[in-house]
């Protein structure tokens, strides 16, 4: 099982609405700073977060009309990393500033989020894994609620730990929810897509009480796909709730989360508030029960994955396996998984 880093995919850097008009932001993904501009005309573009002159980030600078002007002599850089102006150039020195360049990133903002793709330049972005969408939603849907925070630990261990089937009634204690003296054996089916699997269409487990406040009969599926997304989207009639998760490595040792919920059901509204506090709650303790998880990997110990409850683990490293593989050989991504049940006590 390696642990390299996912390249050459989407990843979530942020939110649409922590960027307004005319604004910036820097983030951190795989160990490189980037910077997110929103300009007053055209989209959200990114460019490495460190001006190349003298290594000061933009971040502390500027926007002048729409480019970046960094703060230390006034280099201004453009939507696609070109700089085009030096000031302390005088007339009839040489220098040609568009020939200085920074990096940028092929950027991609729907549902409420801004993804970029993080790999090699000359990589075909068409070959990468799409970026799963809510096809019960437009691209311009916004998240009614939003959880982000950070992940002591390798993308690894954060990806399989939201995955796991099998901690609820340890992790997840709750009146609401479960606990582990309503566990039972499950059954589930599961299926290959593309770059990823699918729990497919079910009824939720009966100890599942907080799917009971939808009403209704409601079915729920489960998506993950590389490099690590996971979206269950829940139906009740016609009405639709997605949970959205979308992991981001910062560095090797720390990863950050987004967790959205969007949703057309009129009862979910009426009490988002607690929807939101109830959100939080679920996923600090994913936090918690990683962030201890810690403690004891520092010391490198040998790890094992069982049949069944650790499947759907194995398979993210098999998928992941083969992602670099296909970089390595060019050659066609083979699919690890197939069509098959599961069973496990929760």
């Amino acid at each position: 099982m390696t642990t390299e880093l996912i390249k050459n995919v989407w990843y979530v850097v942020g939110l649409s609405e922590e960027l307004k008009s005319k604004s910036f932001i820097s983030k951190v993904v795989m160990n490189e700073p980037i910077l997110l501009v929103r300009p007053s005309q055209g989209p959200v573009y990114a460019i490495k977060d460190i001006c190349p002159h003298r290594g000061i980030p933009f971040s502390y600078g500027r926007m002048v009309k729409d480019e970046m002007e960094c703060p230390y002599h006034g280099w201004t850089f453009n939507h696609q990393g070109v700089c085009t102006r030096i000031p302390s150039l005088c007339s009839g020195q040489d220098l040609d500033p568009n020939k200085i360049k920074v990096r940028s990133y092929p950027v991609r903002e729907q549902q409420g989020l801004i993804w970029i793709f993080w790999g090699d330049k000359d990589f075909p972005i068409e070959q990468a894994p799409e970026i799963p969408v809510m096809k019960a939603f437009d691209m311009n849907v916004r998240p009614n609620v939003v959880e982000v925070a950070t992940f002591n630990c390798h993308i690894d261990h954060a990806v399989i730990g939201l995955m796991d089937p099998a901690h609820g009634p340890y992790i997840h204690k709750s009146p609401i929810w479960r606990s582990e003296k309503t566990s039972y054996e499950k059954t589930k089916k599961f299926a290959p897509v593309p770059f990823g699997f699918q729990m497919v269409r079910h009824q939720p487990s009966k100890n599942s009480t907080a799917y009971k406040i939808l009403g209704g009969q409601p079915t729920t599926e489960i998506t993950f796909t590389l490099p690590s997304v996971r979206v269950e989207h829940i139906q009740v009639g016609k009405r639709n709730v997605y949970s959205y998760t979308a992991l981001t490595p910062v560095s090797e040792k720390e990863t950050k989360i987004h967790q959205m919920m969007y949703w057309d059901h009129p009862l979910l509204s009426l009490f988002r508030p607690f929807v939101h506090e109830f959100a939080h709650f679920f996923l600090y303790q994913d936090i918690d029960a990683v962030n201890k998880q810690q403690d004891g990997l520092k010391y490198d110990p040998s790890l094992m994955l069982i049949k069944d409850a650790d499947t759907q683990a194995k398979w993210y490293y098999a998928l992941k396996n083969e992602w670099f593989k296909f970089l390595e050989n060019k050659l066609t991504f083979q699919h690890p998984v197939q069509e098959t049940e599961l069973r496990w006590r929760s």
